[in-house]
C-alpha cells in the first residue's frame, strides 16, 4: 500500500454514504457485484466487475480520485488517478 497526494486532501471525517447500494444499478435494472464508496462525496457505486462500472463512471464524471471498498470486512482504498491501492 502506498500513500498518494490525493489521500491528504480527503475530507475528515469520511463522508456519509449517500445510499446503501448502487442507485444507478437499481435504476438500470442491473445487479451490483461489489460496492465502492467515494471518499470525497459519499457516492456509492458498483465495481468494475459489475456490468456498468458505476464507481469508475463516477470518477470520470467528477474527478473524485479516491474510493474505498464498501463491502463488509474490507477496508482497502483505491486511487483512480494513481492507479494504485492507497
Amino acid at each position: 500500500m502506498s500513500e498518494c497526494r490525493h489521500v491528504s486532501g480527503l475530507p475528515r471525517p469520511e463522508p456519509t454514504p449517500l445510499s446503501d447500494t448502487c442507485l444507478e444499478c437499481l435504476e438500470a435494472g442491473t445487479h451490483p457485484v461489489q460496492l465502492r464508496l467515494c471518499l470525497v462525496c459519499g457516492h456509492v457505486g458498483c465495481c468494475d466487475s459489475s456490468p456498468l462500472k458505476h464507481a469508475t463512471e463516477h470518477y470520470r464524471d467528477t474527478g473524485h480520485p479516491v474510493m474505498r471498498s464498501f463491502e463488509s470486512g474490507e477496508n482497502w482504498r483505491w486511487c483512480f488517478e494513481d492507479g494504485s491501492i492507497v
